[in-house]
């Protein structure tokens, strides 16, 4: 069986299994765990946060880089 087809199996069954559901909290929670996947994750951090990925960006355009094995060394207390 192909992923495509395995995904596709796996749609049908949800679909399947929500035509079912009577218990209103669980539609409320599918509700809400779609709205979650479908907002926009840059509204949802934070001003330091943005920054931080913004200026990260402005690093990388200006070729502001350092190899992996160097921010490993740099971090590898933390990993």
């Amino acid at each position: 069986m192909s992923s495509q087809s395995n995904i596709l199996s796996k749609k049908l069954d949800i679909i399947q299994w929500v035509s079912g559901v009577e218990d209103i909290e669980i539609i409320e929670k599918i509700i809400k765990l779609r709205k979650e996947e479908s907002d926009d994750w840059w509204e949802s951090i934070s001003e330091n946060e943005k920054a931080s990925i913004q200026a990260g960006i402005e690093d990388a355009d200006s070729k502001k880089l350092q190899p992996h094995v160097t921010a490993k060394k740099l971090y590898e207390k933390w990993l």
